[in-house]
């Protein structure tokens, strides 16, 4: 197993693993290939985009990624790794990817002057987070998360809330 920084140079990589990450969150793919490769190329990789991607493969098949950034300022003029996915295909799962990728990770932020490593996990897979606490991750209960979708954001970009 290697992991290896994705850049916007390599995004065709990414493109099975996105296609195959968008069936499992949401159901039927309904985004052709191109549609997706561009959306990789010019958003999640392009120039304003803050976000890295570390891939996990084995010989030349991509097996999960897992996309970060890291905050500042942080505690203790440091930053803050958060992680924005972490999702190891279908095939490759139980094999211990997860854990291979979150130590990955956890050097990444170690390396940055990081105090913590954030993530959120869907309540609605328990596997996650009985995995993340396997490992020792600590679930964070006092934090509430917010958010504005599609019309309420636009509305709230519009100033009309």
């Amino acid at each position: 197993m290697k992991i290896q920084s994705i850049k916007q140079d390599r995004a065709i990589l990414l493109l099975p693993i996105f296609i195959e990450m968008e069936k499992y969150y949401f159901g039927a793919c309904d985004v052709t290939d191109e549609e997706m490769l561009a959306y990789i190329e010019e958003s999640v990789l392009s120039d304003h985009s803050s976000i890295k991607i570390s891939a996990i493969f084995d010989d030349n098949s991509l097996l999960g990624f897992a996309s970060y950034a890291i905050l500042y300022p942080g505690p203790k003029q440091g930053g803050q790794m958060y992680i924005k996915d972490l999702f190891i295909s279908e095939s490759a799962r139980g094999k211990g990817l997860g854990l291979e990728m979150m130590r990955h990770l956890a050097g990444i932020a170690v390396q940055h002057r990081c105090s913590r490593l954030d993530w959120t996990a869907e309540s609605t897979n328990p596997t996650a987070g009985q995995f993340y606490q396997s490992i020792g991750a600590e679930l964070v209960t006092e934090k509430e998360y917010y958010r504005f979708s599609d019309k309420d954001l636009e509305a709230l970009a519009n100033g009309c809330n």
